[in-house]
């Protein structure tokens, strides 16, 4: 069965039985006398027995009121430390975010996202998973992640993706290639190239294959890690495709990036999230610097860099 209880009339009771005098607790809860035993009488009422025993001189607890004071205590302790808890939530001084990112993202872009995020907010517990495109997408269904950073995709209708910035391709070579001097690169340029090619589970792969097909890209290595690609084509294997995101894992004495114009849009990285998901307010402060930081724009201004002494931001 349920009552209509609240925590005035606890706040009431306690008040009057530690001053066990009506005009102090009336005061105490900045209530009028009669407002204050109207409260308590309502209250008795509700539990269906005396809490106190009222005389000329005192006001007594009965014994269903010594019961009902040590419950009394623990709940207002309870229901102060979980309101003290959202307030502390609403106001960001507590929370988590949780971010699934590609690590072209998670090691170039977001780290100085987070940075600016937690000087704003040091109370905010930031949880970094970095992930294959495919993966990303499984975190944020199985709700063990916020959102996602990852590649434009198909997320399906339980997801909705939102377009953060465009993302050109790149070829990176040693500085001796004979295309190292050139401005651009078109596809038939690179067509017969040897290429550094990475696992079919990365969103770089996926679109560096859409871009070639039906033809299939010459493949001189395939590798898993960004850092491993730069260290084959620094040694003179190959070359490789990357979006400019992926540029700082390259940046050696000795490779350049040239700008590619792939039979493609540029890539489009995207804030994957649950399509019902109600955000928290830390996720939502988050999003907004992310939003501030990655602006719908293309990314590709940069042409023929050396990357052994680029430290612009990609």
């Amino acid at each position: 069965m349920t009552t209509n209880l609240s925590t005035k009339h606890l706040r009431a009771f306690s008040a009057l039985a530690q001053e066990r005098n009506f005009t102090r607790a009336a005061e105490r809860c900045h209530l009028s006398q009669p407002a204050f035993s109207a409260l308590m009488n309502g209250l008795e009422d509700l539990a269906g027995a005396r809490l106190f025993h009222r005389t000329t001189r005192a006001v007594e607890l009965t014994k269903e009121g010594q019961v009902f004071e040590a419950t009394v205590a623990r709940l207002l302790e309870d229901f102060e430390d979980a309101f003290g808890e959202l307030r502390a939530h609403a106001q960001l001084r507590k929370g988590r975010v949780t971010i699934a990112a590609l690590p072209t993202v998670a090691g170039g872009e977001l780290p100085a996202d987070i940075a600016r995020f937690l000087a704003q907010y040091p109370g905010i517990d930031v949880v970094l998973r970095d992930l294959t495109a495919d993966s990303c997408l499984d975190v944020v269904r199985s709700r063990q992640a916020d959102f996602a950073l990852s590649a434009a995709v198909e997320p399906g209708p339980d997801l909705i993706s939102e377009p953060l910035l465009r993302d050109r391709f790149h070829l990176v070579c040693r500085d001796d290639h004979p295309l190292a001097k050139r401005r651009h690169l078109k596809m038939k340029d690179i067509m017969e190239l040897p290429q550094i090619r990475f696992e079919q589970t990365s969103s770089i792969r996926q679109h560096v294959d859409a871009a070639f097909y039906p033809a299939q890209p010459v493949t001189a290595f395939q590798v898993n890690q960004l850092v491993t690609a730069a260290g084959l084509v620094g040694a003179g294997l190959g070359v490789t495709l990357v979006p400019t995101l992926a540029l700082f894992q390259f940046r050696m004495s000795g490779l350049v990036s040239i700008p590619v114009d792939l039979p493609l849009k540029d890539r489009e990285l995207c804030l994957i999230r649950q399509r019902d998901s109600s955000d928290s307010v830390a996720v939502k402060a988050f999003v907004s610097v992310l939003r501030e930081s990655l602006r719908p724009t293309s990314t590709s201004t940069r042409m023929n860099r050396p990357l052994g002494t680029d430290k612009s931001r990609f």
